[in-house]
């Protein structure tokens, strides 16, 4: 009787070589800037370290910076950032807004992904119970991607989107609503974009206009304030060992800013 030798095992895979470092790494970032429409978030992007902004709105028209301008669609801003030769010049890259970009987002979602039926739907609530809202987080993702391979050159990468104000679940007591960015956020919390940006995001900064409540009445001179640090009213975040609020009280510095951020 022939006697089968056992199959030999596979040889093991080397593991790579790693190696331990310490203290800190100075990296690019990834920045989200929100706040209420006026209040300067372009304006402050723009001062980033050799920026170039990708206007998808026509915030920039009357500053005097580098753009890039007539974006029409989702393909066309993922183009962009993919072009090694448009931002090879620059430190930093601004998308101007996020909220704009979602816009494409589910433009092109819904010219290019049928439901499960193989049609095409006009809205995403078309696609059935949540599954719109995950078809526009799926396409939302590759652009994060893009942003991340801009890091990697070398490159900042700053987001800025407008405000909302959310309902915020609060498990130790009542619910309470606070300022976020205005992005993709259903509230089963699966394929929500607001998210996955803000984990995404090393630092997540609300602008806003310094205010004074008297008599029922707001109150202020036009400071204004940004503020990196999480609080009942805002959803914000900061990483590293700094001071995560910063006064702005002069439109045409950003050095307080990005010097501490970048």
């Amino acid at each position: 009787m022939a006697v089968i030798a056992p199959r030999s095992a596979d040889p093991p895979k080397l593991a790579p070589a790693f190696s331990v470092t310490r203290g800190k790494i100075q990296r690019p970032s990834r920045v989200v800037l929100y706040g209420p429409g006026g209040v300067g978030k372009s304006t402050a992007a723009a001062l980033a370290p050799d920026a170039l902004v990708i206007d998808l709105e026509g915030g920039t028209s009357r500053m005097d910076v580098a753009r890039v301008e007539g974006v029409p669609n989702w393909e066309a801003l993922r183009g962009a950032l993919q072009s090694r030769e448009l931002v090879a010049p620059f430190k930093s890259i601004v998308i101007d807004s996020g909220t704009k970009a979602e816009d494409f987002d589910i433009t092109w979602t819904l010219a290019n992904v049928p439901t499960d039926k193989g049609h095409f739907v006009k809205r995403i609530e078309d696609y059935g119970y949540g599954k719109g809202f995950q078809q526009a987080f799926d396409t939302w993702l590759p652009m994060l991607a893009d942003c991340d391979r801009l890091v990697e050159q070398g490159k900042n990468i700053i987001l800025i989107c407008h405000e909302c104000i959310n309902d915020t679940p609060n498990p130790e007591g009542e619910n309470f609503i606070r300022y976020e960015p205005r992005l993709q956020a259903p509230k089963s919390g699966k394929a929500s974009i607001r998210d996955r940006t803000f984990e995404w995001a090393d630092h997540v900064g609300y602008l806003a206009f310094d205010v004074m409540s008297k008599d029922g009445k707001g109150r202020g001179n036009g400071t204004r304030t940004l503020y990196f640090d999480a609080r009942p009213t805002w959803r914000a975040k900061g990483r590293g060992d700094w001071n995560k609020v910063i006064p702005w009280n002069d439109p045409k510095n950003g050095k307080d800013i990005w010097s501490c951020l970048l």
